[in-house]
């Protein structure tokens, strides 16, 4: 049986491969907004319908005050932007604008989504009968038989957007992060309930979904959690508000795209847990706009390398017990240029650096290069000290180019960290250390974790020598055998094709 993983997940590709009828029939750079849309449509009025019944059965009439809606959590939708009208539509050639009006009433009715949701539909590039079938296929979704609809688009919509990730390349990074990566990120973090999290580079909202899955399945209230975060793309910035919006997370964005380092639209947040993934080697991110930025207490970050920048951005906004995880390009962990060495020095001394985690290459669908996870801590449980991991043989592969961490893989890294925390660990050659101040001097603050946790120990073998002769001559010579067993075989079967050698 395959492997079930992020890439893998049955409903969710049935009904990616389904909606692919529109590929071919529209321009490339308009497809994610369709599908997108058509999933937080469809999410928006499953959830209205489930509570318009529950309301129409208490029989107060309430079924038609938004109130009752808000109150829950489910976006009011107003009649012409339900989805039975849309479906009644499908195959109608008005069916675009039907859909155009839909996501405007809906974006009257909710201010929060103003100018966010996509009004494409009406466009002369798509083929209205196409449209249409994929409306269908929406349409056949029986979402009642699902105990968490709710998830369950959710989980679509992040599956959509892997698979966007994927067909746009470089793109794709942008906005998405692995799945398995962000829950690493969670994992090690445990972010809680009534906490701040914080992304300044925030994609479409990943790093958001998981903590809030985190502090629910460990018996804590979602909704008690406070999200900011910022988003320069527009395109992202309106993809991260529908995801949030399908899962129910109220999220502070910030109103509007802009940029976190010359736009900071949170100046006075003091966060409890950062999660992020910034743009690996981000170039050129406004450095001479902003040489004397309060935010700089370790160094001012080159102008050609904006790695240093977002660790010292995310500093900034740390609360005096906050912790941070993000992921970077392995380059950070070493580089001596531009004044990057001397930055890294002052943090490492600093004792901010909780964990260093190397992770393996080909977890994400943009680049193949290896990505190094980052753990950054105020008040730091073991003061002076940093645990250091190489997961880089972690994972499998889940086709050709791409690698998954499994849930196991996940627990290990989240467990080897609370062992550290607590004291409890023990350093395991090639896999972990826990190195001091002293240590990572001696290394000329480099953090790159071969260095501490040295190579695996081989396996020994315990076969005595002639033992272990006998049994692979054995072998051998049975291999032979068979060899000449097929080699007779072949020469009969030549034979009666009338060919002899």
């Amino acid at each position: 049986m395959a492997k079930k993983t992020q890439a893998n997940i049955g409903f969710e590709k049935q009904l990616w491969q389904a909606a692919c009828v529109l590929w071919g029939h529209i321009p490339a750079t308009e497809y994610r907004n369709v599908i997108i849309g058509l999933i937080f449509l469809r999410y928006i009025s499953t959830a209205f319908d489930r509570r318009y019944r529950e309301l129409v059965a208490e029989g107060e009439g309430f079924e038609d005050d938004p109130d009752a809606y808000s109150m829950m959590n489910i976006f009011y939708v107003p009649k012409e932007a339900r989805w039975g009208k849309i479906a009644a539509a499908a195959h109608t050639p008005e069916i675009g604008l039907v859909i155009d009006s839909a996501m405007r009433a809906i974006e009257a009715e909710n201010p929060k989504l103003k100018n966010v949701l996509p009004k494409n539909y009406a466009s002369g590039d798509l083929d209205k009968v196409v449209l249409g079938n994929v409306v269908d296929l929406f349409t056949n979704m029986n979402m009642e038989e699902k105990e968490n609809s709710q998830d369950l688009l959710g989980r679509t919509y992040e599956y959509c957007l892997a698979q966007f990730a994927e067909k746009e390349g470089k793109k794709g990074g942008e906005y998405y992060t692995p799945s398995s990566l962000v829950r690493t990120l969670v994992e090690v973090l445990r972010p809680f309930e009534n906490c701040r999290v914080y992304d300044p580079c925030c994609g479409s909202g990943g790093m958001f979904v998981q903590s809030a899955k985190f502090i629910e399945a460990h018996a804590g209230n979602r909704m008690n959690l406070s999200v900011f975060g910022q988003e320069a793309n527009s395109d992202t910035w309106k993809m991260a508000m529908m995801n949030l919006a399908i899962r129910g997370i109220d999220a502070n964005l910030g109103g509007h795209p802009a940029d976190t380092f010359t736009n900071d639209l949170h100046k006075q947040l003091k966060a409890d847990f950062i999660l992020a993934n910034p743009p690996f080697n981000y170039h050129p991110w406004g450095q001479e706009q902003l040489t004397d930025d309060v935010r700089w207490k370790f160094g001012l970050p080159p102008a050609g390398n904006a790695n240093f920048a977002w660790i010292q951005h995310m500093i900034h906004h740390l609360s005096p017990t906050g912790k941070i995880g993000l992921v970077l390009a392995n380059g950070a962990l070493s580089s001596q240029t531009s004044g990057e060495g001397e930055i890294r020095k002052r943090i490492i001394e600093a004792d901010l650096i909780e964990g260093i985690v190397a992770m393996p290459s080909q977890l994400f669908y943009s680049v193949t290069i290896p990505v190094t996870l980052w753990f950054i801590t105020r008040g730091k449980k073991q003061q002076g000290k940093t645990l250091f991991i190489d997961a880089r043989n972690r994972g499998h592969m889940i086709d050709r180019k791409h690698r998954d961490l499994s849930n196991e893989d996940i627990a290990g890294i989240a467990e080897t960290f609370a062992k550290y925390q607590s004291g409890e660990l023990e350093n395991v050659e090639g896999y972990c250390a826990v190195a001091d101040l002293e240590e990572i001097k001696r290394q000329d603050y480099i953090l790159t974790p071969g260095r501490y946790v040295g190579l695996e120990k081989e396996k020994t073998d315990d076969e005595p020598f002639d033992e272990k002769m006998k049994r692979l001559t054995a072998e051998l010579s049975n291999m032979f055998k068979k060899s000449h067993e097929l080699e007779d075989e072949i020469r009969e079967k030549l034979r009666a094709m009338g060919y002899e050698f």
